[in-house]
């Protein structure tokens, strides 16, 4: 079978394969590249380049329906949510369509007290690799082909071999939407070739989302050539109840927190700790929530947790979840397979600092603990390798600012779940990985920030 293939999770039937390119078509997606950041990049401006991703959001709008549908057989996500991801992508590219020109914009040096005038002007940093995973296939391009495209970064795509289709349909809307030749590069390339094209000195730089041994490996390979990288790796969120009025309602966010996707996320909670006067309350509310949530058919728009994106992605979980047991943990609920489908499961009793502990489980799986004090919840909401995201649910203000700042993480979200923003940055700290995307910081890894210094 080729690398890229559409194999449909939920029946194990291969549907579509796509043949891998070959070097010389990568060294023509490479010429071509180049050619637009020397002839495009510098004869267009912020706002035609604006355009371009303005039509790329209205097309993924016009899509939606066909697009979501693809992932659904690509990697499983239950229909609704896959239409939500295409909106959310659609949002993005309209983000930095609309914001263009301000990002672009020249930056007056504050407090300088030289005569004469000092600004920064951002340009296009050169065309960059990037390497995108399964899970979000519509999303994760949006976030970074939409804001180097307005800065006026040509772009290679290695999609994951399992999203050849969405792939395909990204680079669709970006010919219709008239993107010239050689801006947007879809590329079904080996990981062997990836090393050559990071090498590459027409590559300026590299952008990956993925597992940690793949950032490792794509990270040492752009430092033995100089080339930036900005690193979104994986995560273990810690959800911390300290204080509520209503642990029914924080049940409910942390259901959601934990299965959207059906678990599948980097940024979703997954050790759930909890406060002792909480815990008994908010493990039987949890559970519940987690027993309603039954894996079913994603075409189907009832359908709130569908089956992993892969064999090999349930094959993992599965031995997770059993090492886990076999380490001492319990089993609150779920904990079978069938085929690629895996019941929503509440892990408790797990040692602190246990391998179980340390882990990523990549799947409706969620860890509970109990903890006698705030300071006991910060210290283990930290005891991990992972710092991407996190989640606070306290009623006291001053508590909720005073451990937002000793959380280890790139992102905490007090109060509140599923408030992910075009506008508002996204990364994270430890062996999450380094850089932002979204957002005005987003915009600026890739650029070239040029200072101007003028005499009077």
């Amino acid at each position: 079978m080729s690398d890229y293939a559409v194999v449909n999770p939920a029946t194990g039937e291969t549907i579509k394969e796509y043949p891998t390119i070959t070097d010389d078509e990568l060294r023509g997606a490479i010429e071509r590249a180049d050619g637009a950041y020397k002839t495009w990049t510098a004869s267009s401006t912020a706002a035609e380049r604006a355009a371009i991703i303005r039509k790329v959001a209205d097309l993924h709008s016009e899509r939606r329906e066909e697009l979501a549908g693809i992932i659904v057989g690509e990697m499983g996500k239950p229909v609704e949510q896959a239409l939500m991801e295409v909106d959310f992508a659609a949002e993005i590219y309209g983000f930095y369509a609309d914001n263009a020109e301000e990002l672009m914009a020249d930056e007056q040096v504050k407090h300088f007290g030289g005569d004469g005038t000092a600004i920064v002007r951002r340009s296009a940093f050169g065309t960059l690799l990037g390497i995108m995973p399964w899970n979000f296939p519509y999303y994760q391009v949006a976030r970074f082909a939409g804001p180097n495209i307005v800065i006026g970064n040509p772009i290679l795509l290695k999609h994951a071999p399992q999203c050849p289709e969405s792939a395909e349909a990204i680079q669709k809307i970006y010919d219709d939407a008239g993107a010239p030749a050689g801006v947007y590069n879809n590329i079904y390339a080996t990981n062997d070739q990836i090393e050559w094209v990071i090498g590459d000195p027409r590559v300026h730089g590299v952008s990956v989302t993925g597992s940690e041994r793949a950032g490792a490996a794509v990270a040492e390979i752009a430092g033995r050539n100089l080339k930036k990288v900005v690193l979104e790796m994986g995560g273990s969120d810690p959800f911390i109840v300290l204080g509520t009025d209503d642990i029914g309602t924080v049940a409910e966010q942390a259901a959601e927190a934990r299965l959207d996707n059906t678990g599948q996320s980097c940024n979703a909670a997954k050790r759930f700790i909890v406060k002792d006067e909480y815990y008994d309350d908010f493990l039987a509310k949890f559970k519940e929530q987690v027993d309603g949530a039954k894996p079913g058919d994603p075409t189907s728009a009832d359908t709130a947790v569908g089956p992993l994106s892969s064999e090999a992605a349930a094959d993992r979980l599965e031995d997770q979840v059993n090492r886990a047991i076999a380490g001492g943990a319990e089993v609150v609920t779920g904990g079978k397979r069938d085929g690629n489908f895996f019941e929503p499961t509440i892990l408790a009793g797990i040692e602190k600092g246990s391998e179980a502990s340390q882990e990523e489980f990549f799947g409706p799986v969620a860890q509970v603990y109990k903890v006698q004090s705030e300071e006991e919840a910060v210290a283990l909401a930290n005891d991990t390798s992972f710092g991407l995201g996190s989640y606070l649910m306290t009623t006291d203000k001053e508590q909720a600012d005073r451990v937002a700042n000793q959380i280890e993480a790139g992102m905490v979200y007090i109060n509140l779940v599923g408030a992910d923003s075009p506008e508002l940055p996204f990364g994270g700290f430890k062996r999450s990985g380094f850089g932002r995307e979204l957002g005005n910081f987003g915009a600026d890894e890739f650029v070239n920030k040029k200072l101007i210094r003028a005499a009077p």
